[in-house]
């Protein structure tokens, strides 16, 4: 395992932004503002899947300097990391704060199996189940998976189980919410 720092709702597929013809546009998605928490007031949903938001990818089981581990959270779909062609592998991403989730969209490609578990502990301890989900196989499009559950976590924990392949890429993780006031 490689330490990189110190701290199924609906299937879809996507050919990835550099087989797709586009004219170098770069599209961003904007935060909307929904009741998400069902009090009647507007809160700020935003993707905490990001390194700009203060997430950090805090383990990985397999790491390669071209596609290093740190690409999943940089919002680009064209990087992404590569695994090193055994099974199971995973990857940690740590929160700043407790999240309340909306969803969770990961777009990877190859990846048969996959697991994600939730904790609310200080530290990346004690993952509970949140899902698990069999990926269908694509050609040449990366697969992306969504679920949907409105838990709170402050670390997500991706197993993925098994591959279509020997090498698995996870090119992308949003995770859609919103800080949880719990805190």
């Amino acid at each position: 395992m490689q330490r990189l720092s110190n701290a199924p709702a609906s299937r879809h597929l996507m050919r990835p932004e550099s087989q797709m013809g586009h004219t170098g546009e770069r599209f961003c998605e904007e935060p909307e503002v929904t009741d998400c928490c069902g009090n009647g007031e507007a809160d700020m949903k935003r993707d905490f899947g990001l390194a700009a938001a203060g997430t950090q990818l805090v383990l990985a089981a397999s790491g390669d300097e071209k596609h290093p581990p740190e690409n999943i959270i940089d919002g680009n779909t064209e990087t992404f990391w590569i695994t090193t062609g055994m099974f199971p592998q995973e990857f940690i991403l740590s929160f700043a704060n407790l999240i309340k989730i909306s969803s969770v969209k990961i777009h990877c490609y190859n990846v048969r199996s996959l697991s994600i578990e939730k904790s609310v502990a200080r530290d990346p301890v004690d993952f509970e189940p949140l899902t698990k989900s069999e990926l269908e196989r694509s050609e040449e499009q990366l697969q992306i998976e969504e679920f949907t559950d409105g838990t709170s976590a402050i670390h997500l924990r991706f197993v993925i189980k098994s591959g279509f392949d020997h090498f698995v890429s996870v090119h992308k993780v949003t995770v859609e919410g919103t800080e949880d006031a719990r805190v």
